[in-house]
């Protein structure tokens, strides 16, 4: 499978930041992953001289994964020596799991009106409706994947799920359950759901799921050849027509064709959900959040802004107005007289910027969504 130089800087990014933070145990599964990312890459690389750099590379990143495990050893053996008892009980979901109870609801995201809808019919509208969900067989909680360009809200769309059921939501990273500083990576998939199941309600809630459940054929990882079963294991005990503690699991992916294939079939995730780039009415609440309570002047037009972000991430407009809005605020620093942001300022910095989604990326969703 073809790694992408994209995906490799995102998870080496990612373990250099935890690393450097002390984060160790979330550091080593990113700086493995980005290691065997460099790997394909230069196997696939054909000059000799670019090709060995990224083998250096590979085993730069190897070192610092093989060191998180030295330091967090050092950093767990500080923490049995502060214990008054001096008794290490070992972890369980609440020391590595983020417990929350979200506030955002569907009326705070912006446009993506056929989306909302699909997750109602699927999800909410069986756990809002009980009595009548029973009555025609229609299940509560089970698996729901959001997929789709990065930057287009699903996490935010999974928050809003959990506060339109009242749910709690549990959220964690896949370098979280692969760690070995917390644990062995089965045993922290049936802790996570455990708990989860402990509650009236909840959400698991899992972003860049592919990292958790890859395509086995395309992972030599022996931890992934027992995790993923697990996981499987786990979505096939969901009792769906529980009337007590419904649990639902939902996971975000940018790369849903990178999962494995056992994950994808009836009963694990019941529900695909394809998250688009944001259409005009989203991308309208989109400009008014980030640049309208900023100062503006009178030659900024919202609906030629909107007209001319078609194709950029929800992400892509948050950085757009925030450069925007350095151009005067730089000028006033050099001594300029203040200013508000002007058109002339937006638009310069939406040439400079490209939408972060080309073409093929998306005809390869809308490929994935056709089931091809």
């Amino acid at each position: 499978m073809t790694i992408s130089y994209d995906t490799f800087e995102r998870l080496k990014t990612r373990g250099l930041a935890a690393y450097k933070a002390g984060n160790y145990a979330e550091a080593k599964p990113f700086l493995m992953q980005a290691a065997d990312a460099m790997i394909k890459i230069a196997a696939e690389t054909g000059d000799p001289t670019r090709r060995q750099r990224r083998k250096v590379m590979a085993a730069e990143l190897i070192e610092f994964a093989r060191q998180c495990d030295e330091r967090a050893d050092q950093k767990r053996a500080l923490r049995r020596a502060a214990a008054s008892d001096g008794d290490d009980k070992g972890t369980d979901a609440s020391d590595w799991v983020v417990r929350e109870k979200p506030s955002v609801r569907f009326d705070d995201i912006a446009g993506l009106e056929d989306v909302k809808h699909e997750i109602r019919m699927k999800m909410i509208y069986p756990f809002s409706h009980p009595e009548l969900a029973a009555k025609y067989g229609i299940a509560t909680g089970g698996g729901l994947l959001l997929y789709g360009p990065p930057g287009t809200g699903k996490t935010m769309i999974a928050k809003a799920v959990a506060a339109e059921i009242d749910a709690t939501m549990f959220v964690i990273s896949p370098a979280q359950v692969l760690s070995k500083w917390v644990g062995e990576a089965e045993q922290n998939i049936r802790k996570l759901f455990t708990a989860a199941k402990a509650e009236r309600r909840s959400i698991i809630f899992i972003d860049e799921i592919e990292a958790l459940v890859p395509s086995r054929r395309d992972s030599n990882s022996s931890v992934m050849t027992r995790v993923v079963p697990q996981i499987l294991q786990e979505l096939e005990g969901f009792d769906r027509n529980a009337k007590s503690n419904p649990l639902l699991f939902v996971g975000a992916t940018n790369e849903p064709w990178a999962l494995d294939s056992a994950v994808m079939r009836p009963g694990r995730f019941d529900s695909k959900v394809y998250v688009p780039l944001p259409d005009a009415p989203a991308r309208f609440k989109l400009v008014e959040i980030y640049l309208g309570k900023r100062p503006l002047a009178d030659d900024v037009d919202f609906g030629e802004i909107v007209e001319r972000l078609d194709g950029y991430s929800g992400a892509d407009v948050k950085a757009i107005a925030e450069k925007a809005a350095t151009i005067p605020f730089m000028s006033a620093i050099g001594g300029g007289e203040p200013r508000p942001i002007s058109r002339a300022d937006i638009f310069s910095v939406i040439e400079q910027l490209p939408p972060s989604v080309n073409k093929n990326d998306l005809l390869r969703f809308e490929r994935f969504r056709a089931g091809g």
